[in-house]
């Protein structure tokens, strides 16, 4: 008996060395890494990985740190990663009776202060890419370099497809399952954001413009952010669409480290 219980042992140990039992990580729902930061008078939940210069990543309307599962992993080798639940997302609080951009925009450049970070490298995907902008402009100082994917400067259908503000006019007005919060994020992508590309010009960081070529916002649009910001960079991924960063992670992050690495 003893034999055979020394061969299960050496069995087991030999078995759990060539497969690791590991938990993976959720991010966004990672208590080892999670924090929250009263600012601007609710609790923003982040999460801190890796070292070196912080990279803040901000994701779009109605997601979650999660949304950037493929980019933390990769840039927390070469940053110290600052994820963020945006405002009435994710576990960050906040009232669905009130918000917009620069709500959000505000707290991000609020945490900042509350960390101690005097300026940082900012990666925004679609409604974190407006965020971003306003960052730029709103609390210069804090910004690095910023890279944005996705992201649009007015609601209307210079930026997006008629079609699309179309379904999102007749979800709100008829709508009768979705919670106050749903209602309220989407009623910030149907009314805002409203910066003038004269605004834009005011922008005095490098910044990065991306999206794919089959991205939601019209690609004139992108183009015109682009052409509006003094010191700025283009990518448009080919065969991509607005979830580029999900869709071509290795891609994307390649192109990302290069600009905020140059």
């Amino acid at each position: 008996m003893k034999n055979i219980l020394s061969v299960v042992f050496v069995f087991v140990f030999l078995f759990t060395d060539i497969f690791p039992q590991t938990n993976p990580i959720v991010y966004g729902n990672n208590p080892s890494a999670g924090h929250y930061a009263f600012v601007n008078g609710i609790n923003l939940y982040y999460e801190i990985y890796g070292s070196g210069e912080p990279l803040i990543l901000l994701h779009g309307n109605g997601g979650s740190i999660n949304a950037f599962k493929y980019q933390i992993p990769f840039f927390e080798k070469h940053y110290r990663v600052i994820a963020i639940d945006s405002r009435l997302q994710g576990k960050s609080g906040g009232s669905p009776d009130s918000i917009s951009y620069d709500m959000m925009a505000s707290d991000f450049c609020a945490l900042l202060d509350y960390l101690q970070i005097d300026s940082a490298y900012v990666l925004g995907w679609s409604d974190g890419g407006i965020d971003g902008l306003i960052m730029a402009m709103s609390c210069p100082q804090k910004i690095k370099k910023l890279a944005v994917s996705g992201a649009n400067v007015v609601p209307d259908s210079s930026a997006v497809p008629y079609a699309d503000i179309l379904y999102l006019k007749n979800f709100i007005e008829h709508d009768t399952t979705s919670s106050k919060t749903e209602i309220a994020l989407n009623k910030m992508m149907l009314y805002q954001p409203n910066i003038s590309f004269g605004n834009l010009k005011k922008i005095n960081c490098p910044v990065l413009v991306m999206a794919g070529d089959h991205d939601i916002i019209k690609p004139e649009h992108t183009l015109k952010i682009f052409q509006s910001i003094p010191s700025t960079s283009l990518c448009i991924f080919p065969d991509s669409n607005h979830g580029v960063c999900q869709q071509h992670p290795d891609l994307f992050n390649d192109v990302v480290l290069r600009f905020f690495s140059k």
